[in-house]
């Protein structure tokens, strides 16, 4: 039974002979040790298309890290798996579009309800009665392990995200890499690349979610401290580890939501636009090419909305962008100028 109460089945392949358009989600009850942040059951989805080309997907929804924003009554963060991608239909998820470039991939959706942003691995006392299972990592990594044996034969992964999914994308974009050692790697992350790297913020969060309890056993992360486990040295560590790895991503300048969770973390998020930058250079200094689309104004991701398909930047539209990406086509960075605020 899947958390919300519905009844969530194994998944099964469907009729391969049916257009790849058509392709059904197929709900997955996770293992024991998968979980919501109340100790509920995981779900996760997937989409069996075209076998050679899967997307690892991560869902979006804030995080929680003290008793104000875990608090029974707070809203900072997704709580239930809910009907997870099944009624999304639009951007990626608009299978229809012959413009999108992932309609016939094969998908594993991994929902969110951890406050964790998929890389906890620890209880934690709030106070209050207010216990939280930070289990995000838990339950991607299961998610991840299934998308191996179940596309053994993949030659294209996408590792992507909206949120709290994409703050992540380079740690599990290096797991992949692991499990599909002849598969080429990309990561595409959506709406989280301000988060900086502040070693004391890092291990204040990183000590609640128990974030050292999920490092890779990597000979790139022997000896990391929380203070060192950062989102920005998460692309880093991830292509010194798996050097084939192309690291792109998606943002608005000024993402009120990575504004909102920046101050709430503890850092100056007011001029957004200069962590954004920020985070650019030091990920490249780290020997990443990060290839970026950065769109003025505050909105809050894109890949789920119909603006996936008339973004358009510097005379580029964004799906093209994205489709360039996925396809070996010519990818420059692609950025905001004047205020980039309108």
């Amino acid at each position: 039974v899947a958390p919300d109460g519905t009844a969530a089945s194994a998944t099964t392949v469907p009729d391969t002979t049916a257009p790849a358009r058509e392709a059904a989600w197929d709900a997955v009850t996770a293992p024991a040790d998968c979980m919501c942040f109340d100790g509920a059951g995981f779900t996760y989805w997937v989409r069996v298309a075209n076998p050679t080309k899967v997307m690892f997907f991560m869902e979006g929804g804030g995080a929680c890290f003290d008793a104000q924003t875990c608090a029974p009554d707070s809203n900072a963060f997704k709580r239930v798996v809910g009907d997870g991608p099944t009624t999304r239909v639009e951007g990626i998820f608009d299978f229809a579009n012959p413009e999108n470039p992932f309609a016939d991939w094969s998908i594993v959706y991994v929902p969110y309800c951890t406050g964790d942003i998929f890389l906890g691995d620890a209880q934690h006392d709030y106070g209050n009665g207010t216990v939280i299972e930070h289990r995000g990592s838990v339950n991607a990594t299961a998610a991840l392990q299934h998308m191996a044996e179940t596309f053994p034969d993949a030659t294209q992964v996408l590792v992507t995200g909206e949120s709290a999914g994409a703050a992540p994308d380079g740690l599990y974009a290096g797991l992949a890499a692991d499990l599909l050692p002849r598969a080429g790697i990309t990561i595409l992350a959506d709406g989280a690349g301000a988060y900086p790297d502040v070693p004391a913020i890092n291990a204040l969060i990183g000590g609640l979610w128990g974030t050292q309890n999920a490092v890779p056993d990597w000979p790139e992360t022997k000896g990391m401290t929380a203070e060192q486990w950062s989102l920005p040295g998460l692309f880093v560590k991830a292509t010194e580890h798996a050097p084939r790895i192309v690291s792109a991503r998606h943002d608005y300048a000024f993402d009120e939501t990575q504004t909102f969770f920046g101050q709430l973390a503890g850092f100056n998020a007011d001029n957004l636009i200069d962590l954004i930058d920020q985070n650019e250079r030091e990920i490249e200094a780290g020997g990443v090419n990060l290839l970026s689309y950065i769109s003025p104004g505050s909105t809050h991701t894109v890949l789920g909305r119909p603006e996936f398909y008339t973004e358009t930047l510097n005379g580029t539209r964004l799906v093209d962008w994205v489709t360039a990406l996925v396809t070996g086509g010519p990818v420059v960075d692609n950025h905001c100028t004047g205020d980039c605020k309108a």
